[in-house]
């Protein structure tokens, strides 16, 4: 999740399709792979060690082969482009295969994962936030919140404005400073295997294949980009070269995500963190730096990833409306979002089986069901025989993990909050 929410492209949202795309056809090949990466690499990077020590060693071929599949199912989306040239966005290819119904269930599914993200964002921010600023005490005399919750509250404030503000190009520069933070954590947490002092000396279990349904979700939702992949198609300068970008992209990224497993699996052992920063050494530079990049990150994410909810709100709103009154309606909706969003973060403090129920639940459907689903239905008769039954091969995999992992990442988050309540 990250910086598509800024680039609406479709039909829905009142642009002229045609006329966008070709004024935006202008990214090179190396720009294209750059957005792609940046796409895929966010908070979900956190919990990769924790997956393999859960997982097992061997639960590494889960994590490359879902980085194949992934890559596949974003040439599929490729190729439904290339079909129809009209189509400018993952909406548009829902309505084009199964028509409003599929556009329908598609943007609930979209809204939904943008929603359980930020929750996700937010509870990392609250664990993240206390761990860095560690030594304060905040107290209201007449609530009965935590330090850290307080924090948290905070921070969230502090990003609120940012809801408010109706230009989008206003907030773009945020896309590229998460993207620079989500490196940063990855460059500290290898420089504290180098030069940090902690010695790579745990084993990791074979295999725990119990917990793989579980896992399923974390390593599903650190692929989560393909929303934005049709616009990355619809901006290149050479279309053609979309197929080669996606494979270079997914490469990197999955030997980034297969280093970071074996890093941080081997560091901590059964003592890491599902977020690798709250496992490094507090007394490094390298730690603080991590922890304050994973802090910003959610704080940057919250005008980004509201940006499809405002753009279509707005779009609903009576054309003869003011300006100022869609400003006043969207940020307060926006407001009341992230209210909620920060309430469930707080009483659902569990990052972990939050991102793990988001990527079983909702990014398995757009990373893997969908588009499958998309090419079979607008390609049919078009396809040999081979490749129909690896989708469908893939879209029945994808539907149970998916609901393997949603049962299983709830049963973990039903007993720590009841564990969490007995022990209140």
């Amino acid at each position: 999740m990250s910086d598509h929410t800024i680039r609406p492209k479709s039909n829905e949202n009142g642009i002229d399709v045609e006329h966008q795309a070709d004024q935006a056809a202008n990214g090179s090949f190396s720009h294209v792979v750059i957005n792609m990466i940046g796409m895929l690499i966010g908070l979900g990077q956190l919990s990769i060690p924790y997956a393999m020590e859960t997982g097992g060693w061997t639960s590494i071929f889960l994590l490359i082969g879902l980085g194949i599949i992934a890559a596949y199912s974003s040439l599929l989306l490729g190729k439904c482009l290339d079909k129809n040239p009209k189509l400018t966005s993952y909406k548009d290819i829902a309505q084009h295969a199964f028509g409003t119904k599929g556009k329908i269930l598609t943007s609930t599914l979209i809204y939904m994962e943008i929603f359980m993200a930020l929750v996700s964002y937010t509870i990392s921010l609250h664990d993240n936030l206390i761990t860095v600023l560690a030594g304060t005490h905040i107290k209201v005399p007449w609530t009965k919140l935590s330090t850290s919750q307080l924090l948290t509250i905070i921070a969230v404030l502090i990003a609120l404005p940012s809801l408010w503000l109706r230009d989008l190009s206003s907030v773009s520069f945020l896309s590229s400073g998460g993207v620079v933070m989500s490196l940063l954590i990855f460059i500290s947490v290898a420089c504290t295997a180098i030069f940090g002092g902690v010695k790579p000396n745990h084993s990791i279990p074979v295999l725990r294949i119990h917990n793989i349904p579980g896992i399923f979700g974390l390593y599903i939702f650190s692929y989560a980009g393909h929303i934005v992949f049709p616009n990355i198609h619809k901006a290149m300068k050479d279309p053609s070269r979309f197929a080669k970008a996606s494979i270079l992209s997914f490469t990197l990224v999955t030997a980034l995500y297969t280093a970071l497993a074996f890093m941080g699996a081997r560091l901590y052992g059964p003592e890491v963190n599902p977020q690798i920063t709250l496992s490094m050494p507090r007394h490094l530079l390298l730690t603080k730096i991590a922890l304050w990049a994973t802090v910003l990150t959610p704080m940057t994410k919250y005008a980004l990833e509201f940006a499809p909810i405002a753009i279509h709100l707005e779009h609903k709103l009576p054309v003869k409306m003011s300006s100022k009154l869609k400003m006043i309606i969207r940020g307060s909706v926006g407001s009341l979002l992230l209210a909620l969003i920060l309430a469930l973060a707080l009483s659902v403090p569990y990052f972990e089986y939050a991102l793990s129920f988001t990527g079983s639940l909702v990014s398995v459907g757009i990373c893997v069901i969908f588009p499958c689903a998309f090419y079979s239905k607008i390609c049919w008769g078009q396809i040999s025989k081979p490749v129909l039954m690896l989708n469908f091969t893939l879209i029945a995999f994808g539907s149970l993990l998916g609901v393997l992992g949603t049962i299983s990442s709830s049963k973990l988050l039903v007993k720590s909050l009841q564990k969490r309540v007995h022990l209140a």
